[in-house]
């Protein structure tokens, strides 16, 4: 039985597709998600074997930030990106920076129970109702999967989990509670991040995390 975890911003959506998967004889949805942060807390504490996955989950971190900190940290996870964004730059980047599929909340629920049944076998699969061009194509079979962010990823995993909560102007006591940590301890994450990202307030820490699609406001 393949473990899922379902992450998207609408609980209508969220049951809607646990009705759909628990009534497939291979998966179980045992738990959702409803933002990015969450979404890793939750696969970091829990393993599941495949996480359906909408890109924009706002306010908060941006789905492609998510799908590589996933990747990188836990790449037996499958990837199954759910997405209204037909764009071929969210496709390409989705796939470069981990996913295994990706599906358009357009398509028929066929697609989406295709895509899990091609990961469950290690295979990648896209809608077939996506047509990339061949640059796109090209960029994702090279396999290059790194992001053009030094100073970010420089970030600890745990820097990477406070900085889209301060820059939607979470305080330090409502960052400390929802990532389980002290407020000291936030407090120093964020001078490090303040001087890892060379920003000196939190004005242009915001206009960092938007510059480089760090966020979704």
């Amino acid at each position: 039985m393949n473990k899922i975890l379902i992450a998207d911003d609408h609980a209508i959506v969220r049951n809607g597709l646990s009705f759909l998967l628990n009534q497939q004889p291979d998966f179980e949805v045992v738990d959702q998600a409803a933002d990015g942060n969450q979404t890793y807390m939750k696969v970091e504490q829990n393993p599941v074997d495949i996480l359906v996955m909408d890109l924009s989950m706002p306010p908060g971190e941006s789905g492609l930030i998510t799908t590589k900190r996933i990747h990188d940290h836990f790449p037996n996870v499958k990837i199954v990106i759910l997405s209204m964004h037909e764009e071929e730059e969210y496709i390409r980047q989705a796939l470069q920076n981990g996913a295994s599929a990706y599906i358009l909340k357009s398509s028929p629920d066929s697609e989406l129970l295709t895509a899990l049944n091609k990961v469950t076998y290690d295979q990648t699969y896209l809608d077939s109702n996506i047509r990339l061009s061949e640059e796109s194509a090209e960029a994702i079979n090279s396999g290059d999967n790194e992001l053009n962010l030094k100073e970010y990823n420089d970030l600890s995993n745990r820097e990477k989990e406070v900085l889209p909560l301060v820059a939607l102007g979470y305080s330090n006591k409502e960052i400390a509670k929802q990532l389980f940590i002290s407020v000291k301890t936030v407090e120093a994450h964020k001078a490090n991040i303040m001087k890892k990202l060379k920003t000196k307030n939190r004005a242009e820490l915001i206009q960092y995390a938007i510059h480089h699609h760090l966020i979704e406001l």
